[in-house]
C-alpha cells in the first residue's frame, strides 16, 4: 500500500513508513537493490552502473558516418550531442533501475521526424528509446548505452478541441495539466490526474497507463484513448482507432 498511494514521490516507501519503521525500509532498499544488480548480472552479464559511458567509445562502435547519417534526418538544433547535456536524459525517476548513456537526444516536431530517425535506427540497429518527461518511476524510460533517445518534449501541441463531442487531438509531449487548462476553457474535464500530472507528459500517461486519486470514479489513462498516431520499428506510420468509435 505504501507504494501505491506513494508512487509519485522520489521516495515512495519512506514518506508511508512510521518513523519506527527505518530499519525495515533500509533493509527492503537493500534487498531491492541487491535483486536488481542481480538480474542485471544475469541479463546484462555485468552491473550496468559500473559499465563505462563514455560516448566516444560508443560513436566508435556505431561509426560516425552511420550516427551522422541518423542525426542528419532532422535540423541541427533538434539534435543534442553533447556528452554533458545527454547525461540528463539517462534515466526517469526510478532509483533502482538499470540505465545507460545514449550517443544523442533527438527532439523532434512532427510524426514525419519521428519515423525518419527510427527507420534509419532500425537500418543500422541502433536501440531507440523515447521519453517523455521523465516522471515516471518504472524505468521504461531509461536510456540503453549507444541508444538514440527520442524526446517527445518538443512535440507539444494541442492540435484540436472539440467540444461538441468532447474529443481533444494532442501531441505526445502536451503536458497533463496543459491540457485540463485547455479543456476547462470549454467546459469539459480531463480525469486522468497521476501525482505529476502538473510536469507528465500525455504520451507518457498513455505509454504507462497513469492514474492518480481521480482513477477511483473516473478510470486511467486508457480509458480516455480513442486513437494513436504510432511510428513502428520499420518507421511505417500507422493509425490506430480514432475519432469515431461505434
Amino acid at each position: 500500500p505504501g507504494i501505491l498511494h506513494g508512487r509519485n514521490s522520489r521516495h515512495p516507501v519512506r514518506r508511508m513508513l512510521r518513523v519506527g519503521d527505518r530499519q525495515a525500509l533500509q533493509i527492503i532498499s537493500l534487498k531491492a537493490g541487491q535483486a536488481t544488480r542481480d538480474i542485471e548480472r544475469r541479463v546484462l552479464g555485468r552491473p550496468q552502473h559500473q559499465a563505462t559511458h563514455r560516448v566516444a567509445e560508443d560513436i566508435r562502435f556505431l561509426g560516425q558516418a552511420r550516427l551522422d547519417e541518423l542525426l542528419g534526418v532532422l535540423p541541427e538544433d533538434l539534435v543534442i550531442k553533447d556528452p554533458d547535456l545527454l547525461a540528463g536524459y539517462q534515466r526517469d525517476e526510478a532509483d533502482l533501475c538499470a540505465y545507460g548513456r545514449p550517443v544523442a537526444v533527438v527532439r523532434p516536431r512532427e510524426t514525419a521526424q519521428v519515423a525518419a530517425v527510427v527507420q534509419l535506427a532500425g537500418r543500422h540497429r541502433v536501440p531507440v528509446v523515447a521519453q517523455g518527461a521523465r516522471t515516471g518511476l518504472a524505468g521504461a524510460a531509461n536510456a540503453l548505452d549507444g541508444s538514440i533517445v527520442v524526446s517527445f518534449t518538443g512535440m507539444d501541441r494541442i492540435l484540436e478541441i472539440d467540444p461538441v463531442n468532447r474529443i481533444a487531438v494532442v501531441q505526445p509531449g502536451v503536458v497533463n495539466a496543459d491540457l485540463n487548462r485547455a479543456a476547462a476553457a470549454h467546459g469539459l474535464r480531463y480525469p486522468p490526474d497521476p501525482g505529476s500530472w502538473e510536469s507528465s507528459t500525455v504520451g507518457g500517461n498513455a505509454a504507462t497507463n497513469a492514474g492518480g486519486m481521480c482513477c477511483v470514479k473516473y478510470g486511467v489513462t486508457a480509458e480516455y484513448v480513442l486513437g494513436l498516431e504510432v511510428v513502428l520499428p520499420s518507421g511505417e506510420i500507422v493509425t490506430l482507432g480514432g475519432k469515431r468509435v461505434k
